[in-house]
């Protein structure tokens, strides 16, 4: 009898401790978060490019941990006016929510992607339409790369709520502007990629997706040449106890900044820092009803923000000149330039994109005899910019020369000659950085 008795008792055991854990749902290292899509239903894409991007997010969803106490998912189509497909809460599994994907219709219409950038942040993220207080939240958009509206605003102040953004374009968009509007680094949360080739990033971006939701985990975002932002899991109430926040330079650990939150705080953002520099944070919850370790983090802050501090123009020609700059930065510091030419005396601008890291390019198709404004903007990954401009004068094109009259009775004879034509004086070709440049 004392082994049944025996083996009878370790199954109760065993039966007992897996009902409670069903009962307290998912387990503690679970992620928990709203989870976002953004979907281009205009008539910008083809019914074709619509199903294929359908397919892709109901793969990306489907093993996902959905459901109450872990993951939630909403779609928006983006169009004339934002459509809500269904809400956070709504569907509590991956394939209730693959299935509610896969049955979404096409909305038509413009792009008004900054309009459905507000109504996600006023109705869904907001916590007075329902959003979850102190949970990650993260939105990933997928475009053609067109909007009809401006997208950066909207985009800012989603972020700026602590929303991790992710993009996907299926290749037409502007990498700068796209760039600005994911988050940092873009690297790591933008894909371009083509719409039959979107099953390529599905795994990369899912277990993205999950890093991004991780509880118990103290991150940094929206980080700049002289702030960062904090975001962590609900670890007390208001109630139960506080937290102290410490930054301090890597290299000076004991100038070391402090700053007590109570205990229903969520997040914070440092400002007025060093531009490339490395801060250890440290998060420490003090508590008398139980104890909750310390939390650590390194952010490393971004070089300053100097744009271009001087123009030189130079081979100018009748149809093209060269515009060269400094300082020339890297990737690390911003996302690309962009140069600007038009006449000065009146007609349309035109647009140069120049990667990161160049500090020059030639501009092409210019107007014989005519002064141009040449602007040089900087775009920075915190979406700030910086620029400056200078005036250029292309030369006037070759001019065919008469030959020199002779006098009679050839060169040596006696005679009268003709007085040469005077020339005809066209504008004067700048000096490099042609006229000075003006900083904006």
């Amino acid at each position: 009898m004392l082994p049944w008795t025996a083996l009878s008792l370790a199954l109760s055991l065993r039966l007992a401790l897996a009902r409670s854990g069903a009962e307290r749902g998912p387990p503690a290292s679970a992620p928990q978060g709203d989870l976002l899509f953004l979907l281009d239903s205009s008539a910008s894409v083809s019914h074709y490019e619509f199903s294929r991007v359908r397919e892709f997010l109901g793969q990306l969803v489907a093993p996902l941990p959905l459901g109450p106490g872990a993951l939630r998912a909403s779609l928006v189509h983006v169009g004339s006016r934002p459509y809500t497909e269904f809400p956070f809460g709504q569907h509590s599994s991956g394939a209730a929510v693959q299935d509610a994907i896969r049955a979404a219709a096409q909305r038509m219409g413009d792009t008004n992607t900054g309009l459905a950038l507000a109504y996600a942040k006023e109705q869904l993220f907001a916590e007075v339409a329902g959003a979850r207080p102190g949970v990650p939240k993260v939105l990933v958009w997928v475009t053609d790369g067109g909007s009809s509206d401006p997208v950066g605003p909207p985009m800012q102040e989603l972020k700026d709520l602590g929303v991790t953004v992710f993009i996907v374009s299926t290749g037409r968009g502007n990498l700068l502007e796209l760039s600005a509007a994911a988050s940092a680094p873009a690297e790591d949360h933008l894909h371009f990629v083509d719409v039959d080739d979107l099953h390529i990033i599905a795994q990369e971006l899912r277990g993205s997706i999950l890093d991004a939701m991780q509880p118990q985990q103290l991150r940094a975002s929206e980080v700049t040449s002289s702030s960062f932002r904090l975001a962590w899991p609900p670890l007390l109430t208001a109630d139960s106890g506080y937290y102290v926040l410490e930054l301090a330079p890597s290299a000076e650990p004991g100038n070391v900044r402090r700053q007590q939150l109570p205990g229903n705080a969520t997040g914070w953002a440092w400002v007025s820092l060093d531009p490339d520099t490395d801060y250890d944070v440290e998060l420490v919850p003090e508590s008398n009803v139980h104890l909750v370790r310390p939390q650590y983090l390194r952010v490393h802050t971004l070089p300053e923000e100097a744009g271009p501090e001087r123009i030189v123009i130079s081979h100018a020609r009748p149809r093209s000149l060269r515009v060269s700059w400094a300082p020339a930065l890297g990737p690390a510091a911003v996302l690309g330039y962009h140069v600007q030419f038009g006449p000065l005396l009146g007609g349309a601008a035109q647009r140069v994109e120049v990667p990161a890291g160049r500090n020059s390019t030639t501009l092409q198709g210019l107007a014989p005899g005519t002064a141009y404004l040449v602007t040089v903007t900087a775009a920075f990954r915190s979406g700030r910019e910086r620029a400056l401009s200078a005036k250029a004068c292309t030369p006037d094109g070759e001019r065919s020369r008469a030959p020199r009259p002779q006098p009679p009775g050839g060169a040596g004879g006696a005679g009268t000659r003709e007085p040469a034509a005077p020339p005809t004086r066209g504008p004067p070709s700048p000096e490099p950085g042609g006229g000075g440049a003006h900083r904006r």
